[in-house]
């Protein structure tokens, strides 16, 4: 229903715990490789998402979700042979610089302006009856925790090299960006799949996820 009853079931819990441990996997994975390279693959995600509801939840898979799923495949799979090279990194400053640049702040505050529409406006008229406003709210704010994401894994990877990056101030403000974000999406995606078929939230969260995270990696890092 929207609510956050899923706070009392232990299931929840596990779930939430073993997504934990995969995220931090994932967030390793960004310290050494493009955001528009890793991001992708998180197809992988979908197709577990869509069986596993579909075997134990009981929730209905049709032809049209199970090509839907194909389709994300093949099109993470080309877009990751394809993927173009990003610049080296090598300090959490540069990253900050690459972040205040004025076509990446016209990018995040266009961002948040749309979060908060679907959030204080969407959200309340909307929110049980179309999909779209959890998923838009956690697909959005997903694109800028990437972003943040890849600088605070750079700033770790870099620290036990040797070269400490936590004694910048950068590095503190991108773990606070990181903290807020996920909060907000946990909040609202568990508010879309408590509301919503999973087997269907999963591929359309995916595609919007994927999508922004992409735009944004060309922005913030110069991709073309």
């Amino acid at each position: 229903e929207g609510g956050h009853g899923y706070l009392s079931e232990p299931w929840w819990w596990a779930g939430m715990i073993t997504m934990i441990v995969g995220e931090v996997a994932n967030f390793a994975a960004y310290a050494f490789a493009p955001a528009i390279l890793v991001t992708p693959l998180g197809a992988l995600s979908i197709i577990f998402s869509a069986v596993l509801a579909h075997f134990i939840l009981k929730e209905k898979l049709h032809i049209f979700g199970v090509l839907g799923c194909v389709l994300c495949v093949v099109g993470s799979v080309t877009i990751v042979l394809h993927a173009p090279h990003e610049q080296e990194i090598e300090s959490v400053k540069q990253v900050w610089k690459l972040a205040i640049e004025p076509s990446f702040l016209v990018y995040a505050a266009v961002i948040l302006f749309a979060v908060l529409v679907l959030i204080f406006y969407c959200e309340p008229r909307y929110g049980k009856t179309h999909l779209i406003v959890y998923v838009g709210i956690c697909s959005l704010m997903g694109s800028l925790t990437v972003m943040s994401v890849k600088a605070v894994a750079i700033a770790i990877k870099l620290t036990f090299s040797g070269m400490n990056q936590f004694k910048y101030f950068h590095a503190w403000i991108f773990i606070l960006v990181v903290a807020i974000c996920c909060l907000l999406q946990i909040n609202y995606l568990n508010k879309a799949l408590d509301t919503f078929n999973t087997a269907v939230i999963s591929p359309v969260y995916y595609v919007m996820f994927t999508t922004f995270t992409i735009i944004a990696s060309m922005i913030m890092f110069k991709i073309l």
